[in-house]
């Protein structure tokens, strides 16, 4: 007598063959000796030299010298760049499976405008100048424009263009919001311009360590949600057909990337095109399989905000360029290659 398969089997894709599978096992593994690499020369290279042997002094002791100081910030920029650059990266990953849209990244949604009208509001009306105090609001933003985005996207009846067209609204507003508060507001202004162009030079012990219970969880959860998302890629009907619970993982799927990339924002401020570029540039050597987009995006997507970060210590010596700056640079050609590729393509 033949059984049919449970649901969650049939929606998953078809296995790769042993060789191929291999190969990305290798692959990632390979990513994960770069991520090595950028980490290492996050803590070694900076806008103020160090010796080799002062960065050795300043990771295996505690004399409290200068070298000593630099060392232990680059290790808490570090930090926080590797868990916002896989945060960022995991966001868009989401989100690019649940819109159906290989070009959509975090602000799509609305949830970058929604943290950083959140901080403009903190400054502005309750006086807030500590970045202990913007993380929350950031956070707090950013989670109430990813449940206003589910709500008029049709809730239990969203789809993936009424979630787009909904951010998209919603983002349009507040940027608006945001800049009308900050003409009038020129302390806002001040205080604001650094926040808003992405940025690690605030890390803190103390702020890693108020965003890493949102973003371990965020992480977990997106990793989780990669077998029903495989299976909404196919579409509703198949989806469903399939057995998969759309109106459940469309939900679980939003609340993810706003965690991430709300968490993210809040200690970083809004860096645009991580989350865009990371996991479209992985899906050409992967697939669509988001057993391995994921896993990739979550890798990959630190190095480049990591090696970012380190260009830009570099380029603008003795003084830093913000990576958020960075990103923008090398994300706006990147972009435009890719979108003029899919366009080819489609031709």
């Amino acid at each position: 007598m033949l059984v049919d398969s449970p649901p969650e089997q049939r929606a998953e894709p078809r296995s790769a063959p042993p060789t191929r599978r291999a190969i990305r096992a290798v692959g990632l593994l390979v990513s994960v000796l770069i991520l090595l690499v950028v980490v290492l020369a996050s803590i070694a290279v900076g806008a103020k030299q160090l010796s080799l042997g002062e960065v050795w002094h300043g990771l295996f002791t505690a004399s409290g010298t200068y070298g000593d100081v630099v060392v232990d910030d680059r290790i808490s920029r570090t930090v926080l760049g590797l868990l916002a650059g896989a945060a960022l990266g995991l966001a868009g990953a989401v989100l690019q499976a649940l819109t159906r849209n290989p070009l959509a990244d975090p602000g799509l949604l609305g949830i970058n405008a929604g943290a950083s009208a959140a901080v403009v509001t903190a400054i502005t009306f309750f006086g807030v100048t500590s970045l202990s105090g913007y993380v929350w609001f950031a956070f707090l933003g950013a989670a109430a424009v990813g449940a206003m985005v589910w709500f008029l996207g049709g809730s239990r009846g969203a789809t993936p263009v009424r979630l787009a067209l909904a951010g998209t609204a919603i983002s349009a507003a507040l940027y608006g919001y945001l800049q009308a508060v900050m003409i009038m507001d020129n302390a806002a202004l001040n205080k604001m311009r650094f926040w808003t162009v992405g940025s690690l030079t605030s890390a803190t012990d103390a702020t890693i360590r108020q965003v890493l219970p949102f973003l371990v969880v965020g992480m977990v959860l997106a990793l989780a949600l990669a077998r029903p998302l495989n299976a909404m890629e196919m579409g509703d009907d198949t989806a469903k057909a399939l057995g998969a619970n759309l109106n459940r993982t469309r939900v679980l799927a939003m609340l993810a990337a706003t965690v991430l990339c709300g968490a993210a924002t809040a200690a970083c401020g809004p860096i645009v095109f991580v989350g865009l570029m990371v996991p479209h540039v992985v899906r050409s050597f992967t697939g669509p399989d988001l057993r391995w987009i994921l896993p990739y995006a979550a890798v990959l997507s630190p190095v480049l905000l990591l090696g970012a970060d380190v260009l830009g210590r570099i380029v603008a010596r003795p003084s830093e360029l913000q990576v958020g700056i960075v990103t923008a640079i090398l994300g706006g050609p990147v972009f435009i290659f890719l979108v003029r590729r899919r366009r080819t393509a489609q031709l």
